[in-house]
């Protein structure tokens, strides 16, 4: 379980670089950006933001390219802000959250339709060959010896 100190660091983090992004990276290749989580290592050097960016892959890389370029003062700002005696190093990783969630909402549509499909046909549908299909002990009319 996380500590409950990290947790909070995180969601400061997540906070400072929600809204730094939004107000003071000028970059033009940034698109419609958000932060969705942070998180911190055991020893709170390491921090990394997962991030989400509507549009296509072109303005992902870009995304990319321009959280990558304003590591340096978003990670400044959150030194300054937080205060700490060392400021965690950041990593920017695109949430493929959504895509996953989609992918799988689609797979189950499709197990659906193939369900219903599978129902229809066996509507009308009877078994092959005799009704009771077991093998019945043989009748005997005298006594064995």
């Amino acid at each position: 379980m996380p500590n409950p100190r990290n947790a909070k660091l995180a969601d400061q983090i997540q906070v400072i670089l929600a809204s730094t992004i939004e107000r003071r990276v000028k970059d033009p290749r940034l698109g419609f950006v958000t932060i969705t989580e942070v998180r911190l290592t055991g020893d709170n050097r390491e921090a990394t933001a997962f991030y989400t960016v509507l549009g296509d892959e072109d303005e992902r890389a870009g995304t990319a390219a321009a959280l990558e370029s304003a590591k340096g003062m978003l990670r400044s700002t959150v030194g300054q802000q937080l205060g700490m005696k060392f400021t965690p190093t950041l990593e920017f990783v695109l949430d493929a959250t959504s895509e996953v969630a989609k992918n799988i909402e689609d797979l189950l549509a499709k197990a659906q339709a193939s369900d219903a499909e599978a129902a229809a046909r066996a509507q009308g549908a009877a078994y092959a060959g005799e009704s009771n299909p077991y093998r019945e002990p043989r009748e005997t009319s005298g006594e064995q010896e």
